[in-house]
């Protein structure tokens, strides 16, 4: 009796410490994850990164200019021979320049390189801009499954609460046959033994609710990842009415990795423009203004100074390299031939994905609605079982085997749910549609 009490009051004052917390809904998880998790922080300064490059100084469009000065000094020695035979020598004559300036250098074509990088400095932002929406859709995913999986632990630990009342009541029904003589002593430990494996199980699944609930403070980026915070939503309703063509549609247009792949594609075609830049010649200008001081301590000039505009303009063509260029260039279309086969083969890929995952919804949504019946039926089984029981027509044994049958019905249709909205999940995200979906409505959770 007395391990029993304390078995009771243990899982009570577990269940009371988790009271009186902060409740969270599903897109309150979402917004605070989307705004600390460190993951998406960090991919978005990788794409700031991209934004910041994507200018056209980068590319090259614009001239550079550079201002520079210097002061350089001689001393040396001289000696003169004259026709004559006569030499003349002059020791440690020092003499001195000074000069500063500014200068340009532009390339103003170099057969359209220029536009071609600033294309592909373009396209590489919106790569950046795809890269953060994949990893915001992949957290998005990855915290709704483990929200629902909080849930779907909640639920179990609260039929392994109702088991272990039902293990209780037929404990003390026990109790009281036995001590007027009408149950024997291997009734009661019978009873007490299956009472004490069911509040064991409580406790073990009280461990796995606090490890799910840690998950998810830490895919949340919680100050305090330990922190006992309540979920709002109390069950799982998966959404039967998601529709395959329009799902395959919408990923054909708006799939993360289709959408990336396209890039890489259009990224193959920008390089085999750059290469075939090398087929036309190049233009640059240069000019500059600056000072010279020159001093001289021989000669009839002490000072000679110079301020002006130097300016020029220089036209090339490279005429023979090798073959390299023709080599890039058919490098280059491979590049491109390779990445429209990728693309190809990914589109496949998700057409498979979506096969698989639509059958595996469908499934489940079948098993969700039979065991949702079965649930019913095993309830009214166990009210059957139990009343039969208190009037000794039927055995502790035979008791424990439908409580069991009522506890295992309410497991599969929790599994089936679970299992249903994790299949949910999966194609709103191959679709491109989960993060509108959690995001814009606060109750889709209970669609």
């Amino acid at each position: 009796m007395n391990k029993r009490i304390y078995l009771v009051l243990a899982i009570g004052l577990i269940s009371f410490s988790v009271q009186a917390q902060e409740v969270f809904s599903l897109k309150d998880c979402i917004e605070k994850g989307l705004e600390r998790n460190y993951s998406i922080r960090i991919i978005r300064n990788e794409q700031q990164i991209s934004e910041n490059n994507a200018i056209p100084g980068n590319a090259g469009y614009l001239p550079t200019f550079d201002l520079s000065g210097g002061f350089n000094g001689t001393i040396y020695d001289t000696t003169n021979e004259l026709r004559d035979g006569e030499t003349s020598k002059t020791t440690g004559v020092h003499s001195e320049t000074a000069n500063v300036g500014v200068n340009m250098n532009w390339t103003i074509f170099d057969g359209f390189g220029i536009q071609a990088t600033y294309e592909r400095l373009k396209e590489l932002e919106r790569m950046g801009e795809l890269n953060t929406r994949m990893t915001i859709e992949d957290f998005v995913a990855q915290l709704s499954a483990e929200y629902f999986n909080l849930i779907r632990q909640n639920t179990r630990l609260n039929n392994l609460r109702a088991s272990l009342e039902l293990s209780r009541e037929r404990l003390r029904i026990v109790e009281q046959s036995y001590y007027i003589g009408s149950m024997s002593r291997l009734d009661l430990q019978q009873a007490q033994v299956d009472f004490n494996a069911d509040s064991s199980n409580v406790l073990n699944q009280l461990e796995m609710v606090h490890r799910t609930r840690i998950s998810l403070n830490e895919l949340m980026a919680l100050d305090n990842v330990e922190d006992q915070i309540q979920i709002r939503d109390t069950a799982i309703y998966p959404n039967s009415f998601l529709d395959e063509v329009d799902i395959w549609r919408n990923t054909l247009a708006a799939n993360s990795s289709l959408l990336l792949a396209q890039k890489n594609k259009t990224l193959s075609e920008l390089d085999y423009k750059k290469a075939k830049s090398r087929n036309y010649p190049y233009v640059r200008l240069n000019a500059g203004y600056g000072y010279t001081a020159n001093w001289y301590e021989v000669g009839t000039t002490e000072l000679q100074k110079r301020l002006g505009l130097n300016y020029g303009v220089s036209v090339g063509f490279t005429l023979f390299d090798g073959l390299n260029r023709k080599r890039e260039q058919r490098n280059a279309r491979l590049q491109i031939e390779n990445k429209n086969l990728q693309t190809q083969e990914l589109e496949l890929a998700l057409r498979a994905d979506l096969s698989t995952l639509w059958m595996a919804y469908k499934n489940n949504l079948g098993l969700w609605a039979l065991e949702k019946e079965n649930v019913v039926v095993a309830q009214e089984y166990y009210n059957v079982a139990i009343d039969r029981y208190r009037l000794r027509e039927l055995s502790g044994i035979e008791l424990r085997e439908a409580q069991n049958k009522l506890l295992d019905a309410e497991e599969r249709r929790s599994i089936a749910e679970y299992n249903t909205k994790l299949c949910e999940i999966s194609l709103l995200q191959l679709s491109g549609q989960i993060v509108s979906y959690f995001t814009s409505n606060p109750e889709r959770v209970s669609d």
